[in-house]
């Protein structure tokens, strides 16, 4: 298997709501944005599957030499074999990858967050960074672009937490700030049991109404001279937030399920972004 064609398995693998907007990119772009997802996979895979936390430590910081070697010319994984060859011609920088590793490390060391700011942090380390080489890889023209990839980027890790908050709780993992879950009256241990009540319900609808300005803020910031290059962006963010009224139409029921759109659904709100401009 070549490197290019372990990328492409390893995107596609995912189901992510990413690799449907890659896919209406010219091949040059999609190859780079394919191989960019593909390390951040491998690098998240290494905290979501790997059960010892040690061997964990241990396999990131392998990775951050990885990362150094790759960019002095030595790549050994087929990730880094795929992307090397497309990151300057990006603007890919080491600063990227080690920033997403690191948000990956927060991961193994910090299971709760005592409020938004701490939280926020985490979210531009595993989403904001991502945002930003992707508007990269999709044409950036403008500097303000970086700052709407920004606030997209927490948009989107936003939007994850509360529709994995039982997922990740069973992992002993809660995201939700303890100041907010305190403001509400929720306790850890509800979640933790999976309990549902009135106050757990209005706590989400805080959280979600938190990430609909986010995604709303984002817009606004878009560039129109970016606007047609970011198209990918506004795919995912299309599909996304789709899935946060769904998560809101079924009354925040996350605790035992995972709420998820179909693959027909997500390429069907893909193709309107691409074709119509509709979000």
């Amino acid at each position: 298997m070549t490197p290019e064609q372990y990328v492409q398995q390893k995107a596609a693998a995912s189901g992510s709501s990413f690799y449907y907007a890659f896919l209406f990119l010219p091949k040059p772009r999609r190859a780079a944005i394919t191989a960019f997802y593909a390390f951040c996979r491998e690098v998240d895979d290494v905290v979501d599957e790997v059960t010892d936390p040690g061997v964990a430590h241990s396999k990131l910081a392998w990775w951050r030499t990885e990362v150094a070697k790759a960019f002095a010319g030595q790549p050994s994984h087929p990730v880094t074999k795929a992307l090397m060859p497309l990151a300057a011609g990006h603007g890919i920088e080491p600063g990227h990858l080690l920033a997403i590793i690191e948000g990956c490390q927060m991961d193994l060391d910090q299971t709760r967050y005592l409020d938004f700011p701490g939280l926020q942090r985490y979210c531009h380390l595993v989403a904001g960074v991502v945002g930003e080489v992707a508007a990269r890889i999709f044409g950036q023209t403008q500097a303000q672009t970086t700052e709407y990839a920004h606030r997209l980027g927490l948009a989107f890790q936003l939007t994850n937490i509360i529709r994995d908050v039982g997922e990740d709780a069973m992992r002993g993992r809660i995201y939700l700030p303890v100041n907010e879950l305190q403001q509400f009256d929720v306790k850890a241990n509800d979640i933790l049991k999976r309990s549902y009540s009135d106050r757990f319900t209005a706590l989400m609808q805080f959280q979600a109404a938190r990430a609909h300005r986010l995604y709303d803020e984002a817009f606004a910031l878009l560039p129109d001279a970016d606007r047609r290059a970011q198209k990918p962006g506004l795919m995912m963010a299309s599909i996304y937030r789709t899935l946060l009224r769904e998560i809101e139409r079924d009354n925040f029921q996350v605790l035992h399920q995972r709420v998820s759109l179909t693959p027909l659904r997500k390429f069907w709100l893909a193709w309107k972004v691409q074709a119509l401009g509709t979000l």
